[in-house]
């Protein structure tokens, strides 16, 4: 019982340090350039992402709405937010975002985010996708 009890306060520490050296990720400062860089070509205005889905992510307000079918960010866990799934890459190839494979029912092409650009994401939901 005193390893176990020993462990588990070693686990914590090691949990808190983690969460302490985590910088809050600004929407504004870092997630909007990345949605800039590899979304916007398709989610905004009369790209095809636009139209097809309703979503559009020129800023916060329509990132948050969502697509027609409802929200895709769930404010604290990026496992339950569908935008953070098909851009990870954790969904089917069909419906990962951007479409960058020919298994896609996206007509346009874009790139794979990179793994740092889908860890801000990430974190950003997780953190509660506040508009900072």
């Amino acid at each position: 019982m005193k390893t176990l009890t020993i462990s588990l306060l070693f686990v914590a520490t090691a949990v808190l340090l983690a969460a302490c050296g985590r910088n809050d990720v600004s929407f504004a400062d870092d997630v909007q350039p990345i949605f800039d860089r590899y979304c916007i070509s398709c989610h905004a205005g009369t790209g095809e992402g636009a139209e097809v889905s309703a979503y559009v992510m020129t800023d916060y307000n329509g990132v948050m709405t969502g697509t027609s079918y409802g929200p895709v960010v769930v404010a604290g866990s990026r496992m339950s937010s569908s935008l953070y799934l098909v851009v990870a890459g954790k969904t089917a190839p069909e419906i990962r975002m951007p479409p960058h494979n020919d298994e896609s029912f996206a007509e346009g092409r874009g790139v794979m985010l990179s793994a740092d650009a889908i860890e801000t994401i990430g974190l950003w939901i997780d953190q509660g996708a506040r508009n900072n």
